[in-house]
């Protein structure tokens, strides 16, 4: 745009582009910036589920965050009688008010979608991109890793792959697990607790992959990687729930095919495993999206158990706590990749944190087949889709640089369950306020 600019007595017209600021109200009193409300709104569809949040204020801005996919948004909704009349710029010392009310896995995603909007309305409030909060950046754009649905047929799973590299992807991931196994007769011993095992953890199922099924689950990785080649990073995850042991003799026969890393082969929790399981393959070991904040990566990181830490943003604490945990983990020698799978919202606000991360490896997207991920926002200051030949390219636009597009929110509200809508408004940012009083002494010491 052309703006006026007077300079030694004389008018001069300089041309400047401040268009992503411009299209972001942003008031200059953030001292007496205070919150006024906060409201939901539960998108997806299938079995996803995004709640998005809304932190409204006294001058008008908007801030966005995301409870974590799968999670309820009531975790974000007991927290608004703490948050009313608050200033959102006030970001750690507020989450340092909400934090005890998070979790690991999906108990997080309350604490951590109100930080996000605390960034992004602090960012609209002071004019800076989100990623300024978190210390500045270390890049221009992000690298995206695309998660590809399994497939039964190799060959099928490596063309999919090799669509996703067609379309501008450097980085891929599938899951290779016990299912590869299983489809042969000798392949998986204790195969009918497979099919129970979700809710068992690995150690306590028995399961066991015998070397005929690890055969097949080595020609099945073999014959995708003829078809994708190996200049091109290729995690791998979902091998299924079994000991530590069978993990080691599953990585050992994969090692040959250079993955990326092998992903949650057993849970975070149990760290002189994770030191077995690294020490006993080759390829590099990675957990970490169900834990929250940095205390909880710390006996993973100390003891050096494993090679990648994983958070997902809307578990680990949020922009400016994961960020933390970037840090911890870089002076450790340790990469951090990011696990997400939200709407565009939780999306950008992982890249904003992985701007700032020096040890930032890729950044997980789940919708990249979804027709309508992409109508939910609306980028400030850039058009097209929010992920261009597989990066995405984060500008100055204050805060997420983002606002969503209220009609698509409202075309594809999740209404699927019955169950859930009892539970949740039927409309898009309604009315909360039954969720105003505070009810609770939250005082944790005496």
């Amino acid at each position: 745009m052309l703006q006026t600019v007077i300079a030694k007595g004389k008018t001069e017209l300089a041309e400047q582009d401040t268009s992503a600021v411009d299209q972001v109200r942003t008031p200059s009193s953030p001292s007496d910036l205070r919150i006024t409300d906060l409201r939901i709104a539960v998108v997806g569809g299938g079995g996803w589920r995004w709640p998005i949040i809304k932190l409204e204020t006294n001058q008008g801005l908007v801030g966005l965050g995301e409870v974590r996919d799968g999670a309820s948004a009531r975790y974000a909704l007991m927290l608004k009688s703490r948050l009313l009349g608050e200033n959102p710029c006030d970001i750690d010392r507020l989450f340092q008010k909400i934090k005890q009310f998070g979790g690991h896995g999906r108990l997080g995603g309350g604490v951590c979608g109100i930080e996000m909007a605390l960034c992004d309305l602090a960012g609209k409030a002071y004019g800076v991109p989100a990623y300024m909060l978190a210390g500045g950046k270390y890049r221009d754009k992000v690298k995206v890793y695309s998660d590809t649905p399994s497939l039964k047929d190799p060959e099928e799973m490596g063309k999919a792959l090799k669509g996703r590299m067609d379309r501008g992807f450097e980085f891929l991931k599938m899951d290779i697990g016990l299912w590869i196994a299983s489809e042969f007769e000798n392949g998986v011993i204790n195969k009918k607790i497979a099919q129970e095992s979700a809710t068992l953890m690995h150690p306590f199922t028995g399961i066991q992959v015998t070397d005929y099924g690890i055969s097949k689950m080595e020609e099945y990785v073999g014959t995708v990687r003829d078809i994708i080649g190996y200049e091109i990073p290729l995690a791998s995850d979902h091998f299924g729930h079994m000991g530590v042991e069978n993990a080691i003799r599953i990585g050992k026969a994969l090692d040959r095919f250079t993955l990326a890393w092998y992903e949650d082969m057993i849970p975070w929790q149990f760290v002189d495993q994770w030191q077995a399981l690294k020490a006993g393959v080759d390829t590099p070991v990675c957990t970490g999206e169900d834990i929250y904040l940095k205390e909880g990566f710390e006996p993973l990181v100390e003891a050096r158990a494993i090679s990648v830490a994983h958070p997902d943003l809307a578990t680990s604490g949020g922009i400016i706590e994961t960020k933390r945990i970037a840090d911890y983990c870089r002076d450790a020698g340790i990469g951090v990749a990011l696990h997400q799978a939200g709407s565009p919202v939780v999306a950008m606000a992982n890249a904003h944190s992985a701007m700032a991360m020096e040890n930032f490896i890729a950044l997980e997207m789940h919708s990249v087949d979804n027709p309508w991920w992409n109508d939910l926002v609306e980028m400030v200051g850039q058009g097209g889709d929010i992920i261009k030949n597989g990066y995405v390219e984060v500008n100055d636009a204050p805060g997420l640089g983002l606002e969503l597009n209220e009609e698509a929110i409202e075309e594809h509200l999740a209404k699927d369950s019955e169950r859930r809508a009892a539970v949740y408004p039927k409309g898009a940012f309604e009315d909360t306020s039954e969720w105003d009083a505070l009810d609770a002494h939250d005082r944790v010491w005496s």
